[in-house]
């Protein structure tokens, strides 16, 4: 027999021997994991947060602990993890990765994926037509290819904000023209309502009255009440009526104005909110400013600045839960913000929350609140203290979910 002719035959016998064994090997793992002898790997926890952000994409880096609660690590054999983060069921972020290798007990894999900045328009959408609540899910799944079997995760965030009631208010506010061809005040505004309009994919109104009292006597008119929105000084959006409104002498008359957020605009507000160094992680300063055209009984008009009237509010958040210190960081200039947030992991969740109001304002003369000429006002300033009694874990049970 040739020399050739024997090696091949021995190589082609060890060859066939190395391949029976691991077949032997695979499928003695396979059963043993069919048979519940060794356990499918589970997440144990997904942690995001927010990394660089640019004007088109946020990078969201996500740390991912998988729970492998076999004596032995699993090599590269079709284990695969995936995860998605949704704000109010619209999909902000998807990643995943192939081939992990994970050892024994926890193993924290690093991911990265983007999160592309026009979405941002869709979730805001949902967040007004929620009522200003969103809610953050992080779905994640760990999948074993060779035996067929995954395991899912599941981790929900509440975040609420509260951008338009501290503009509803009683209190009465003078209107100065500041000119010679009047006296001050020329006119009052003693009451201030505001709520959100019908929204849509384009645009997020908001409805505004203003109650404005005329102590002259004579009739004055406004001609035109115009608006400026800003969010982190970003425009978006103004405008003004195109309605005149006729205000009788020691009479009240309520005034209708609708200010539209641009939604285009989002995407290039969101920049700003993430950025450290204009407010602070995840914090906006939103600030609504007034003027009125105002015709006097002269004929003649001029354009007052309603600085009384601006309003400032502030938007904070914690999407992903990074810290007490976003929530706890600030409050609005004119009100108090409201970006309370409540988390719930494996349907368990404290808000323990109190609330004082206290506050009142000495009216002005003559200004025709409450039809009377004292002007005595009361004002609601809501001071609000909200406690998170969060005590979250994801080493709980070894950090191992159940299979």
């Amino acid at each position: 027999m040739k020399l050739g002719t024997v090696l091949s035959t021995l190589t082609s016998s060890k060859l066939r021997i190395v391949l029976v064994g691991l077949l032997l090997v695979g499928g003695a793992v396979g059963g043993a994991f069919a048979l519940g002898i060794l356990g499918i790997p589970s997440v144990a926890a997904v942690d995001n947060t927010f990394g660089d952000v640019t004007n088109e994409t946020t990078v969201v880096e996500t740390d991912l602990v998988v729970s492998n609660p076999n004596p032995v690590g699993i090599g590269l054999d079709g284990v695969s993890v995936n995860y998605t983060v949704s704000m109010n069921a619209v999909e902000m972020a998807q990643g995943g990765r192939e081939g992990v290798r994970v050892g024994t007990g926890n193993s924290t894999i690093d991911l990265e994926t983007d999160l592309q900045n026009d979405a941002i328009p869709a979730w805001w959408v949902s967040h007004v037509r929620n009522d200003e609540r969103t809610t953050v899910s992080i779905d994640a799944t760990v999948t074993s290819d060779r035996i067929g079997r995954s395991v899912d995760f599941t981790r929900e965030r509440e975040i609420e904000t509260d951008l338009l009631s501290a503009f509803n208010s009683d209190e009465t506010r003078p209107v100065n023209a500041d000119s010679a061809l009047t006296d001050d005040p020329i006119l009052y505004v003693n009451e201030t309502r505001g709520q959100w309009g019908s929204v849509s994919e384009s645009e997020t109104p908001i409805d505004m009255e203003f109650t404005v009292y005329n102590p002259n006597i004579e009739p004055y008119a406004i001609t035109e009440i115009g608006y400026d929105v800003t969010m982190n000084d970003v425009e978006m959006g103004g405008g003004a009526t195109d309605e005149e409104y006729v205000i009788q002498s020691r009479s009240l008359e309520t005034i209708g104005l609708t200010a539209a957020l641009e939604n285009e605009r989002l995407d290039e507000w969101w920049v700003t909110h993430l950025d450290e160094e204009v407010n602070g992680h995840q914090v906006s300063d939103l600030r609504i400013e007034f003027y009125a055209v105002i015709e006097l009984p002269s004929g003649t008009e001029v354009t007052v600045p309603l600085d009384e009237l601006t309003y400032e509010e502030t938007i904070e958040t914690d999407i992903f839960g990074e810290g007490d210190d976003v929530r706890d960081g600030g409050s609005g200039s004119d009100g108090d913000s409201d970006g309370s947030d409540s988390e719930t992991d494996s349907g368990n969740t404290s808000d323990d929350e109190n609330t004082t109001d206290d506050g009142s304002t000495d009216g002005e003369t003559d200004d025709g609140s409450d039809g009377s000429t004292d002007g005595s006002t009361n004002e609601t300033d809501d001071d609000e203290n909200t406690t998170d009694g969060e005590n979250e874990s994801d080493d709980d049970d070894d950090g191992v979910l159940p299979v």
